[in-house]
């Protein structure tokens, strides 16, 4: 059961990522949260600081699977970066609205807490990508030392560049399935893409 903070945070975070954040007034976020405008204030004591808490939770979230993936022992460093993918897509996946609102807060960020917030997320995943990296290079795994800020770009940039094409690509199939069909096809082959191509860049072989 979700709390009541986290209720108000889900229901900003859908008019967010629809209105933007200067679109969207508190009074609407009260509304759809269905709570006394008030509660907005006694939790948060803005909609700045709201927003705020909604990029901390949802990143947070992100960089705490990510760690668990990292200390895992019974796993080799090809399965990590399988792992980091597969968990990665499920999170843009299924919190579609919260990186809309973070594409769009990289084109035009105003917030500099939130901007250094997502600076220090994004060092964070590319510090984890370089541990893979290497371990994986000293035991033999990965044969090839790519730039690893661009395999993290090649990641994320893949993921959120076909998540926002999703409809058009669902119009180019004449794929007639209903959302969460086509969502489970597609992010499968989205995922397998992905792994085509970092093997390449890794210089990784299956037999191996």
């Amino acid at each position: 059961m979700i709390s009541k903070e986290e209720n108000i945070l889900f229901a900003a975070e859908k008019l967010f990522a629809e209105k933007g954040f200067d679109g969207t007034s508190t009074r609407e976020i009260s509304k759809a949260a269905n709570v006394n405008i008030s509660m907005i204030s006694y939790y948060f004591g803005s909609k700045e600081k709201l927003y705020e808490k909604l990029v901390e939770y949802r990143m947070n979230e992100g960089q705490f699977f990510s760690k668990d993936i990292l200390e895992r022992t019974d796993i080799n460093e090809w399965q990590k970066i399988e792992k980091i993918v597969d968990q990665f897509s499920a999170r843009v996946k299924d919190h579609k609205c919260f990186y809309r609102i973070m594409q769009r807060e990289q084109l035009h960020a105003e917030n500099p807490q939130i901007v250094e917030f997502l600076k220090q997320t994004k060092m964070g995943f590319i510090s984890m990508y370089s541990q893979v990296l290497e371990s994986g290079l000293k035991k033999g795994i990965f044969t090839k030392n790519p730039a690893i800020y661009l395999l993290h770009a090649t990641i994320s940039g893949t993921l959120f560049y076909a998540s926002n094409a999703k409809e058009m690509y669902k119009e180019f199939l004449n794929n007639n399935e209903d959302e969460d069909a086509f969502d489970e096809k597609y992010y499968a082959e989205l995922n397998k893409h992905i792994k085509h191509i970092l093997k390449d860049l890794l210089g990784y072989e299956e037999n191996k």
